[in-house]
Order: structure tokens, then C-alpha cells, then sequence
């Protein structure tokens, strides 16, 4: 029975830090957003609403400094002030505003934002697991061995889920007559308003893929879509 203890024990923690993260999110979103009110975006978003057969998009201003965008466990949509400032700045247009928003849409019909709170609960217990039974193996460096790995599966998970939800938004801007212009000159810009290209990560330990990746990846969805439609 021993032997399983750290099993156990991981299990048992996932579970708590699922629920807590959840319970966490939600109050933190609740208690820093606003409901976006601009007519432009909103113009946008009803195009979007009308080619997904909804009544309306709805979606929040996450009052945050970073440039992103985010979908929640439970559903909602929210762009930080640090994005919607770059909009009103123009530096982004409303239509790259739109295609994160799409993004977003994507990894919710996907079932991504809620999977990735399960997920990271999982590999929370996944590395105490390893860590625990490492450790007892390789003293000193089983910890970092057990962080490491679970590093690499996380950015693999992410990734993917990334490639899913452009594709989702790519075909969402098309159908909506926005088109993926949009999309891929955000893609261009992004390393720009994060400054994240400065020492970054290799590609393989990142959670999104390199921009240069993603834009192909589009582009080979129009490919299909073009010789579908000949």
C-alpha cells in the first residue's frame, strides 16, 4: 500500500487545486473586468455572432496590463486593457481584435479552456509524483528531472491546442467576411506588443508556436478550402 502513497496523494492534490484554481479564476475575472462597450468591436462581433448562429458575443475587458486575450473555464471572453489600449492607440486594428476573439471562441467550442484547468491541475500531480519517486532514486536532481519533463508535456499540450484554435478562427473570420488577413498580420506584430521575442524560449518549450509556423499553418488551411470550392 505504501508504494502507491505518492499516487494517492497526487490524485488527491489535483483535485483540490482543480477546484481551487476554478474558484480563484472566476472570482478574479468577476472582480477585474468590464463588459467591452464599443461600437466598432461590437460591429465586428455581431458579424461573428451571425455566421456561429448566435444571438450576440459576449465579451469582457480583463483590467490587466499585459497584451492578451483569454477564455475562462466557464466560457466567457475577455481581451486585457493592455490589448484593448493597443486598439485604441492604433497600433492593432479592430479586425485583429476580432481575430483573437476568434481564437479565444475557439478554444472554448473546443473544450480547451476548460480542459487546460483539468490539465494543469493534472501535471501539478504529475510532477509530485515524479518528484516523490525520483527523488528517492536520484537525490537533488529528481525534482528538477520531474519539472522538467512536465514542462515539455505542457508546452506539447499547448501548442496544439493553439494550432486547433487558429484553424477555428480562420475558418470563423472567413465565414464572417472578415477573412484571415487580419489574423496573420496580428501574428507579425505579436512578438512586438508582448516582447516576447527577446531570449526566448526554444520553440519545442513554448506554449504558443512560432509565428512563422502559425501563418503556415493558415495558409495551407486556404489551400484545402480554395480547392474545395473549384
Amino acid at each position: 500500500m505504501l508504494r502507491f502513497t505518492p499516487i494517492l496523494l497526487a490524485i488527491l492534490y489535483a483535485l483540490v487545486m482543480y477546484h481551487f484554481s476554478a474558484w480563484r479564476t472566476a472570482k478574479t475575472l468577476d472582480s477585474q473586468s468590464t463588459p467591452l462597450a464599443d461600437p466598432s468591436l461590437n460591429a465586428l462581433l455581431n458579424r461573428m455572432a451571425k455566421a456561429l448562429d448566435l444571438p450576440r458575443i459576449r465579451v469582457h475587458i480583463y483590467e490587466i496590463a499585459p497584451v492578451n486575450g483569454l477564455a475562462a473555464p466557464d466560457g466567457r471572453i475577455f481581451i486585457t486593457r493592455g490589448f484593448y489600449d493597443r486598439y485604441r492607440n492604433g497600433e492593432v486594428t479592430g479586425e485583429e481584435i476580432a481575430s483573437v476573439i476568434a481564437h479565444e471562441l475557439g478554444h472554448v467550442a473546443l473544450g480547451h479552456s476548460r480542459r487546460r484547468m483539468i490539465d494543469f491541475s493534472g501535471q501539478n500531480a504529475l510532477r509530485t509524483a515524479m518528484a516523490m519517486v525520483l527523488s528517492r532514486f536520484l537525490p537533488g536532481i529528481g525534482v528538477f528531472i520531474a519539472n522538467t519533463l512536465t514542462s515539455l508535456l505542457a508546452a506539447r499540450l499547448s501548442r496544439s491546442d493553439e494550432y486547433e484554435a487558429d484553424a477555428y478562427a480562420a475558418a470563423l473570420l472567413t465565414k464572417s467576411g472578415i477573412g484571415t488577413a487580419p489574423q496573420k498580420s496580428l501574428f507579425h506584430k505579436l512578438d512586438a506588443l508582448t516582447q516576447s521575442g527577446r531570449g526566448a524560449a526554444p520553440a519545442w518549450l513554448m506554449s504558443h508556436p512560432k509565428t512563422a509556423e502559425r501563418i503556415a499553418a493558415i495558409e495551407t488551411l486556404e489551400r484545402k478550402w480554395d480547392t474545395a470550392l473549384r
